[in-house]
């Protein structure tokens, strides 16, 4: 087995977790009182991930990942991003979600990340986006998904900064 298989399957079975985590995290969230709010765009970021790993496996299986210096870059760049994906999640514990989900009473996040910058994680993968087709070089995917994600930002940020804002109230 080549080092595609374990990099891709490692990326995939870790944001298969992440759904759970999303999961009980609803479910925790909602028995509490929580409400899901401007879900309508989410089926679109639940098909552009989809679709992303689809055209990774398109568009690079089976092509063995050569170790070049600019690999390596690439592959440290995508460590590094782990690392702040796991800070982004765990600074949120059980708030984080891949949905909006307000839970009213409940104080912004304002420690962390989110200290720095109002959307790290949605940072995270606009970089993801770009630095993963590259290892596998899947230069067309490195192009037309954070294009994609860029646009769908254009929707979710602002649902979820009004979201927000009523916490902060």
């Amino acid at each position: 087995m080549n080092f595609f298989v374990y990099l891709y399957g490692f990326i995939l079975v870790q944001r298969l977790v992440e759904v759970l985590v999303a999961k009980y995290n609803e479910k925790w969230m909602k028995e509490r009182g929580a409400v899901e709010v401007a879900g309508g765009h989410y089926k679109y970021i639940v098909i552009v991930h989809t679709l992303f790993f689809i055209s990774i496996l398109l568009e690079a299986y089976p092509k063995e990942i050569l170790l070049s210096d600019w690999k390596g870059f690439l592959l440290g760049i995508f460590f590094v991003t782990q690392g702040f994906r796991i800070w982004c999640l765990s600074t949120l514990g059980r708030y984080w979600n891949t949905k909006i989900i307000i839970l009213p009473g409940s104080e912004l996040v304002k420690k962390g990340p989110y200290k720095i910058m109002k959307h790290p994680n949605y940072f995270i993968v606009a970089v993801e986006f770009v630095v993963i087709p590259l290892l596998f070089s899947a230069y067309v995917t490195a192009i037309v998904f954070p294009l994609l994600h860029g646009l769908l930002m254009l929707i979710r940020i602002p649902h979820e900064n009004r979201a927000l804002e009523k916490i902060s109230e």
